[in-house]
């Protein structure tokens, strides 16, 4: 007589909900109280496990996987300081508005009390970075609260404070635990939506009225003294949310800014071009300070990164009453930019025929020779970088031209650094590759912030993950010479400002670290040798890496 199948335990029944929420991808560093997961990851089924070996690798892919998937990834995180070593990818997956669920391992609830050396207050660390934190509990039903952690991941970065990070916190008891009760086959949930409502829901009336009076606002303006500041969804192709972007702009004669550090902007030929705002905040407040009308779309208004002496906080000087905001929350952004575009006569724009130069054409830069520099760089990967590219941004200093000099490639996607927490290129590409098998990710990385999280390339080869990641090798944190000689800081030569800001001693051998992680390995000191590691790599499947010494 067959023995009856035995009811699901708590991490089962976890991730069973979770699956069924339509998360598929697990990236992972478990430690002893998660180990009832990682065997749920295969009895379970359904959702891929990628491991990391350091936190702040599965943190940075989830969100890179987030950015491109439009719908949470888990991670899998072994107790507080599990979570800690993650926090400062997860600060930038709250920036970007990453829709992300950690899932993270506690003490056994009748361990907890004796205060064992890794017991630490986890829910005080999640909320660091996301406002739904839940601590499960005896007796509760453990799949009601996954789905509702992933339910909260389909909120709106509108607002400051505003995060789609949630965390759910698991006793390593309720993970093992097996319920009759609690064994019913699970109810599929919706799958959660990149942000704001569904597509196709009418726009509630109150909304419309507010984007005609906006309407009426643009077209009172004198053409030039009106911009559009972008970002979240109003950065991106789908739902023709940028495009009609772009034809507000041409319609009405406003300039196009988009954030400095977006989460994601698509971009190339066919789309709008627009100007990133400044990084310094006298630049930026100089950029922002022609115009009498601003519309900010699904953004924050600008602030300074930083309090510098007789330097702005607030970018944005108009008074409110000239200031009209737009976010995703709850409202169908795409049909909201269109009924704004046909308010103002944007839908008579043509992209390329009557569009002002707001949209790009094809156009890519000449191939450089001669001496590699950062801008040689940057105009070597934008005229081999193929249509389709995933770029992920964290080169800083080096990559200043870059975003220019790419405007009119063929149709690609572009990641940057968000939160300003470095260490997030190469995670971000693993994800991002994840996400799109299909498509090349290209990540230009500053050399500095590349060893915070070097054991990414690693996971990248286990994955087999198309990545090409381009080393900016200047040996230095340039980024902090630039901040000190911006802030007249004196001495800013001396001996411990050199061994605080170079990483010349000992060089760095990027191409051997490389190959020790399994990743073919290369460097270039030419265009021309960048040039043909480039045109290499882009023939290989799997995940290469170029040193290129600048």
């Amino acid at each position: 007589m067959a023995s009856a199948a035995k009811p699901p335990s708590g991490a089962e029944r976890l991730l069973q909900a979770a699956v069924a929420a339509g998360v598929k991808v697990c990236f992972a560093n478990p430690g002893t109280s998660e180990m009832h997961f990682v065997s749920a990851l295969d009895s379970v089924g359904g959702m891929r496990a990628v491991l990391g070996l350091h936190e702040t690798v599965c943190s940075g892919a989830a969100d890179g996987y987030g950015r491109m998937a439009r719908r949470p990834a888990l991670t899998l995180l072994h107790l507080g300081p599990g979570l800690a070593n993650a926090t400062a990818n997860l600060h930038n997956a709250r920036r970007a508005g990453t829709p992300l669920v950690n899932l993270v391992g506690d003490m056994a609830t009748w361990h907890k009390g004796a205060d064992p050396l890794l017991n630490s207050d986890i829910a005080a660390l999640a909320s660091t970075v996301g406002t739904h934190v839940h601590a499960c509990t005896p007796g509760e039903d453990l799949g009601a609260a996954m789905a509702a952690a992933v339910g909260a991941t389909a909120g709106s970065r509108g607002a400051p404070g505003d995060s789609r990070v949630a965390t759910l916190i698991v006793p390593h008891d309720l993970s093992w635990q097996r319920s009759e009760e609690d064994g019913a086959a699970v109810q599929p949930h919706a799958n959660v939506p990149a942000a704001g409502a569904a597509q196709g829901a009418p726009l509630p009336a109150e909304v419309q009225r507010f984007v005609r009076e906006a309407a009426a606002a643009l077209r009172a303006c004198p053409r030039g003294k009106a911009a559009l500041y972008i970002g979240g969804a109003a950065c991106l192709a789908e739902g023709d949310a940028l495009p009609n972007v772009g034809r507000i702009a041409a319609a009405t004669g406003a300039a196009l800014l988009c954030e400095n550090a977006f989460a994601r902007l698509d971009r190339g030929a066919g789309l709008p071009t627009p100007a990133r705002l400044p990084y310094f905040p006298q630049d930026a407040a100089a950029a922002l300070a022609p115009y009498h009308l601003l519309l900010v779309l699904d953004a924050r208004r600008p602030v300074a990164n930083f309090g510098y002496d007789g330097a702005p906080s607030q970018l944005v000087t108009l008074p409110d009453e000239a200031v009209w905001e737009f976010d995703s929350r709850g409202v169908d952004l795409p049909a909201l930019l269109a009924l704004l575009a046909a308010e103002v006569g944007g839908h008579s724009v043509t992209p390329g025929v009557n569009c002002c130069g707001v949209f790009a054409t094809l156009d890519r830069p000449a191939l450089p020779t001669g001496r590699l520099t950062a801008a040689a760089l940057c105009q070597t990967v934008a005229t081999l970088q193929p249509e389709g590219t995933i770029l992920v941004d964290e080169s800083l200093t080096s990559g200043g031209t870059y975003f220019n000099h790419s405007a009119a490639c063929p149709p690609f996607t572009h990641l940057t650094l968000t939160g300003g927490a470095i260490g997030a290129g190469i995670p971000l590409a693993l994800g991002a590759a994840v996400a799109c098998p299909d498509r090349v990710v290209i990540n230009l990385q500053a050399d500095g912030s590349g060893m915070y999280s070097l054991q990414g390339l690693w996971s990248q080869a286990r994955e087999g993950a198309r990545v090409i990641t381009i080393i900016c090798s200047n040996r230095s944190y340039a980024i902090l010479k630039v901040e000190m000689a911006r802030e007249r800081i004196t001495p800013s030569t001396g001996k411990a400002a050199r061994a605080l800001t170079e990483l010349g001693t000992p060089p760095i051998d990027w191409v051997s670290l490389a190959q020790g992680m399994g990743v073919p390995g290369s460097r270039a000191a030419t265009c021309e040798e960048l040039a043909a590691a480039l045109t290499a790599a882009l023939a290989r499947q799997g995940p290469s890496l170029i040193e290129a010494a600048l």
